[in-house]
């Protein structure tokens, strides 16, 4: 814990009424949305940030005195990446939630990091542009969250994640130094490409404090096919039939049985529940194309196998299809008091067995598995209900997670698409990072944060 008189120092840095150090204040920034097993150690301060100054002026404090500084956006993340392990000053970033610039023409948006991606979502929308990176926490999450994990969602597998939207980076370092980084234009050959370096460190390299971020067009038109299929087998079969078909949807998502059942239950909108998968592909584009992706889609779903074909075409049907698939989370919740969210990815080929083998090994170990995922890129979310306070329950979870860990290594995989390392993952990144690349890592972390301040214990072990 920090003395009380360096607490009092942050008073001096900013308002008073902006610094938090009661412990029935401090107790929920210990959380995220992570295991509870995570949380160890209350911060002992937490203060609301409203411009960069205030961000320089806590690190220059706090570098000079070696404490830990946690950057927190909604706290949504699920690797524990917001938890303070060793207490220290926790950064709020609600006050600097301020739109800055929006220029169509460019089809730019200059932003602070506490701006909710719904936000920039719909002011993006009101001039005909779109910004692609969709969590299924988009409507709370916030774009400083999303560039220190570069969050992905179901759109990646057609437009990318975050670090394909991001031009422009304005960073404190752990000295409080402000620095600039990337040209905020499209293209850009000079130098190296240190923003990039930022986008998914968690926040252990530097403090985003402005964002510039690009747009495009919003396509013409959308709409959702939905498949059920009565094996998981012939949901992967299907696909990788609509990738033989040449053709890109915006998105192809997966529920197996036991995720359409609890989703139901909880979000009732008509999922049929006697199947054993559901594939939710969204196809956009040109109103003229639509015609022809969707019979593509349907020819590639029943050669695999579909059982039942559904189409959405208004949006209010559309939004009532993702409301359901994002609720998977949720609903998941009903079955036990907690649930644990993964995060595993493999190549396309090797879906069918990913997914068939992750529900094999929870059933193995007695756990009850709910299994969403965007199988158009690979990744896939077994979110597993459980409770936290029985030791043997939880100990069978960790052997679970592990044995998944290990086979998606084997199959060419990762054990993170798009919620990062933090704390969760950490005792796991010398089985897929190269011995001398995490050396590297840390010499980067050396220069940016040679006192070990930012968001230290979390992507590997100091």
């Amino acid at each position: 814990m920090l003395l009380k008189s360096k607490i009092d120092k942050l008073k001096d840095i900013v308002d008073m009424s902006d610094v938090l150090t009661d412990n029935a204040e401090l107790y929920c920034y210990a959380e995220d949305s992570t295991s509870a097993h995570s949380v160890r150690t209350l911060p002992d301060a937490v203060v609301f940030v409203k411009k960069a100054e205030d961000v320089q002026n806590i690190l220059r404090y706090a570098n000079s005195n070696k404490i830990p500084v946690i950057s927190r956006g909604a706290g949504t993340n699920m690797v524990g990446a917001c938890t303070c392990p060793k207490g220290g000053i926790v950064l709020n970033f609600s006050r600097m939630n301020k739109i800055l610039d929006f220029n169509p023409i460019d089809m730019t948006m200059t932003v602070q990091p506490g701006v909710i991606l719904d936000d920039i979502k719909r002011l993006a929308d009101s001039e005909g542009l779109f910004y692609p990176p969709d969590p299924s926490n988009y409507k709370v999450s916030t774009i400083g969250g999303s560039i220190a994990q570069s969050s992905g969602g179901a759109s990646g597998f057609k437009y990318g994640t975050t670090k394909d939207y991001i031009l422009g980076l304005t960073v404190v370092l752990a000295d409080g130094t402000l620095m600039k980084l990337g040209s905020g234009t499209i293209k850009d050959a000079v130098g190296y490409h240190l923003n990039q370096l930022i986008i998914g460190s968690e926040g252990t390299l530097a403090v985003v404090v402005e964002a510039k971020i690009k747009l495009i067009p919003k396509p013409q038109s959308r709409r959702s096919v939905l498949g059920y299929f009565d094996s998981l087998e012939n949901a992967a079969c299907g696909v990788n039939n609509i990738i033989k078909k040449k053709i890109f949807p915006a998105a192809i998502d997966f529920m197996d049985n036991n995720s359409i059942r609890t989703v139901e239950e909880f979000y009732p909108c008509g999922l049929k529940t006697d199947k054993e998968a559901m594939l939710l592909i969204d196809i956009d584009g040109c109103e003229a194309s639509m015609s022809y992706q969707q019979k593509c889609v349907q020819d590639a779903l029943e050669q695999a196998g579909a059982s039942d074909i559904q189409i959405a075409v208004s949006a209010e049907e559309i939004e009532n299809i993702w409301i359901a698939r994002r609720a998977s989370f949720a609903a998941t919740a009903k079955l036990a008091p907690d649930v644990l969210s993964d995060d595993i990815i493999v190549p396309r080929s090797s879906i069918s067995k990913m997914v068939c083998a992750c529900k094999d090994i929870c059933n193995k170990y007695s756990l009850k598995v709910c299994m969403v995922g965007h199988l158009g890129d690979g990744n896939i979310h077994p979110q597993i209900a459980l409770n936290l306070e029985d030791d043997s329950e939880f100990k069978r979870y960790i052997q679970a997670k592990s044995e998944i860990y290990n086979l998606a290594i084997s199959l060419g995989g990762t054990i993170s698409a798009e919620h990062g390392v933090g704390v969760e993952k950490i005792s796991y990144i010398n089985n897929i990072v190269d011995n001398s690349a995490i050396e590297y890592m840390k010499k980067v972390k050396s220069i940016f944060d040679p006192n070990n301040i930012l968001n230290p214990g979390k992507v590997f072990k100091i």
